[in-house]
Formats: structure tokens, sequence, C-alpha cells
């Protein structure tokens, strides 16, 4: 599989790169924002490793620019520690965020985590195994990961169709923003981690909800947590 690592501390790239290339990754390098939100959108990747203090362009917008053309993972990477940062890039459709200084084995581990949890996505949807979700006007395509409101498509993050598609696939059934951080996030919640959770349900709303004060697809239920109403 073929990474993409947008990083300008070259020692810290090349770092990384020799250990998911002994890992049997194809890595290239991007030193910038700039070659690397072109090389991302022009290249056929798998996966970006995006540091979010970059020149040229910065992370936060290299992202959200990738993740407008691209559903494969993102992983942020940054000497950043504060809890907001972890939740606004989150929101903006990255799949992942480590807080310098880690190790590289843990970078790997990830990278594998996700690649895999993707490669199951692709796959799913290649063998045919769903098709589509249909209530009240809303249309999930699971084959092709699209979603329609009144035959009109909607544009989703990566992690918002997960999370989507995830209540729409267990109806009238609760579930605590604890519980959907592990399952779409595929990590134990800590911290603020959760608050995540909120921002991209505020956002499906505002793609799906006529008002979205008043939903009719995803009711909260105060104090509990979500649930896909059918």
């Amino acid at each position: 599989m073929k990474l993409l690592i947008v990083e300008d501390e070259l020692a810290i790239a090349e770092l990384e790169k020799d250990y998911l290339e002994m890992n049997n990754y194809t890595v290239d390098v991007a030193l910038n924002g700039k070659d690397g939100l072109r090389m991302a959108l022009e290249g056929d990747y798998d996966l970006v490793i995006l540091d979010l203090m970059i020149p040229e362009i910065d992370g936060q917008t290299v992202c959200r620019e990738i993740r407008k053309e691209k559903d494969i993972p993102i992983i942020i990477v940054s000497a950043k520690k504060e809890d907001w940062d972890k939740v606004q890039l989150l929101g903006i459709g990255a799949d992942d965020y480590m807080t310098k200084p880690f190790s590289p084995s843990e970078l790997v581990a990830r990278v594998k985590a996700h690649l895999a949890r993707y490669s199951r996505l692709v796959g799913s949807a290649h063998r045919g195994e769903s098709e589509t979700i249909e209530v009240n006007g809303l249309k999930i395509d699971k084959l092709a990961r699209r979603v329609f409101l009144e035959g009109e498509e909607k544009s989703f993050t990566g992690k918002e169709y997960d999370l989507l598609l995830f209540l729409a696939e267990n109806p009238n059934r609760v579930f605590g923003k604890e519980d959907l951080f592990r399952e779409i996030w595929k990590a134990e919640p800590a911290g603020t981690d959760i608050a995540t959770v909120t921002v991209h349900i505020k956002k499906i709303r505002e793609k799906i909800e006529k008002d979205s004060g008043h939903p009719i697809y995803i009711e909260t239920l105060w104090g509990v947590g979500y649930r896909f109403k059918m």
C-alpha cells in the first residue's frame, strides 16, 4: 500500500518513512502543505499522515481539502496538546490524531488499524453485501457510500458517513456518546473525546434535517444518547 507523509521536519519524516517501509509500505514525503495537498489529490495514496504545523498551507486546510475529494484515512500528528485541537480536527474529517512525541511503532500500529478498517469498508462494498437504506426521503447507498436527501446528494466526511450509517443500521436503538465513539473511532474515549460525537451529530443534522432543532431522523435522548428513528 502507498502512503503519503506531509511533514516539514525532514528528520521526523525520514524516521517515520523508514519504519513504515520496514513494514512493507511504499512511502512518499512532502515537506510543505502546498506540495502535500497536490500530491494527495493527484496521487493514488491509501492513507495520509499529516503534520498540523507545516509551511505554505496549514495542516487543517490540507485535511479539509483532501476530505472534499477523497475518503482515504487521514492521521494528524502535531506537537499541540489542547483537547479542542483533537475535537476540531476530527470534525473536519481527520480519522485519528497523535500528539508528538510518539513512538514510530505506535504510528505503524495506527496506520495498520486504519488501513485494515478502510479495506473492510471498501471490500464490503465491492462484495455487494448490502444495498441501500431508505426512510422518509433519506437514502443511504451503502455500496457507493453516498447519501441522498429527496434525491439531492449530500457530501459527508468519512466519519460522518460511518456514524450515520451505524445509527441507521441499528434503528430505534439508543447509543450513548461513549458507545458511538468506541464503535466509530475504534478507541476508548478519554477526556473530551466524546465531544467529537456531538460535533459529528450536529454536522450530520445540518445536512439531512430540515430543522436541526426538531430532527426527524436522529433523535437526542437527553442524558442518554442518540437513536435513529425508523
